[in-house]
Parts: C-alpha cells; sequence; structure tokens
C-alpha cells in the first residue's frame, strides 16, 4: 500500500476548514494548520457569530427581502472600489464568489445539513448560520429597519 502524502491547508477559517472537508470526502489525508486554538476553530467566522454570504435564499424569499446577483455585486463593488490595475484578480474573485453565493452556496450547506436561522445583529449561538440581505443588516446595525430594498 502507497502512503499518500497530506495536503497541508492553513488557516482553519471556513475557506480552510471546507477545502480540508473536501479533501477528506475525497480520501485525501489532510493536515490542517491554524495560528489559533482549537477553542478558536473557525477564522473570523468565529469572531463574527459565523454569518453566511448568501444572495436571494429561500430565506430571505420566505421574509420577503429582495436580493440578487446585481443587489449583492453593486454592494460588493461599492465597498471595495476595485479601480486600480492590480485589481483585476481582486475582483473576478469578488465576481466568482457571488455568483456560487448566489447560484450554489445555499444548496451546497443544505446538502451537507446545515440549517439557516435568520438573525439580525443578534448574539445568539455561534453555530447559527445568518441569512438577512445586507442591507437589513446595516440598518439594523444603525438602528432603524428599513423597509425599502435600497442599500
Amino acid at each position: 500500500m502507497t502512503a499518500t502524502a497530506p495536503a497541508i491547508v492553513v488557516g482553519a477559517g471556513l475557506a480552510g476548514l471546507v477545502a480540508a472537508f473536501e479533501l477528506s470526502r475525497r480520501q485525501v489525508p489532510v493536515l490542517l494548520l491554524d495560528q489559533e486554538n482549537a477553542q478558536n476553530l473557525g477564522g473570523q467566522a468565529f469572531w463574527s457569530l459565523g454569518g453566511v454570504f448568501c444572495v436571494n435564499s429561500a430565506q430571505q424569499r420566505r421574509m420577503g427581502i429582495r436580493d440578487s446577483h446585481e443587489l449583492a455585486m453593486r454592494d460588493w463593488l461599492g465597498s471595495a472600489r476595485f479601480d486600480r490595475d492590480e485589481d483585476k484578480w481582486p475582483r473576478q474573485w469578488a465576481e466568482a464568489f457571488v455568483r456560487f453565493a448566489t447560484d450554489g452556496m445555499e444548496t451546497y450547506l443544505k446538502a451537507r445539513g446545515l440549517r439557516f436561522l435568520a438573525n439580525v445583529g443578534c448574539g445568539c449561538s455561534l453555530l447559527h448560520l445568518e441569512v438577512v440581505s445586507r442591507a437589513r443588516r446595516r440598518a439594523a446595525l444603525l438602528g432603524t429597519l428599513r423597509t425599502s430594498n435600497s442599500p
């Protein structure tokens, strides 16, 4: 039997955990390295209450929240301001991520048994995944819940 060298995943944030999970599903040994200890597993998601960036999710539609790929890109580009020549690759990554968040993220997570709890600015359990529109989250953080769908 030939030993397979492990794939080394640096960072145990959501991206690193998903990469390690997908490799393990393909029987690839994984060495997961992170600067934090095991109690802080999850990277920035650990500190941000585990929010997930989904666009036009079933939960958003049930709550009457209008969202779309176009609105998500407008939000992203409005804050990222990809206006330099060296922003070509970050912009392409952002566009690919928003496409996945629109077309595949919710299905991918639900296929793995994850469920969603909609909450706005709630200090609830870190295990809950948050799916709300960016506009409502910003409004809630400002202390006013707007009924319009403008960002």
